[in-house]
């Protein structure tokens, strides 16, 4: 299995990985935390913020057998 982290852009404009996908993240993508869980996805409760492209991420990830 791949591991598949998180990204984002910092305020510089530089793109940094991510400890682990929001729980806002999840929600957009129709994942709730278990089933995170049991893909294999890390989720950090911290965050709060939503970004797109780790929305498509989740996506992609849970789609595939």
């Amino acid at each position: 299995m791949h591991h598949i982290k998180p990204s984002f852009i910092k305020p510089n404009g530089k793109q940094k990985q991510g400890r682990g996908f929001s729980i806002n993240e999840l929600k957009a993508a129709g994942v709730s935390k278990q089933q995170a869980k049991k893909a294999g996805l890390p989720v950090d409760v911290r965050r709060k913020s939503q970004h797109d492209q780790n929305i498509q991420a989740i996506k992609a990830h849970t789609k595939k057998p």
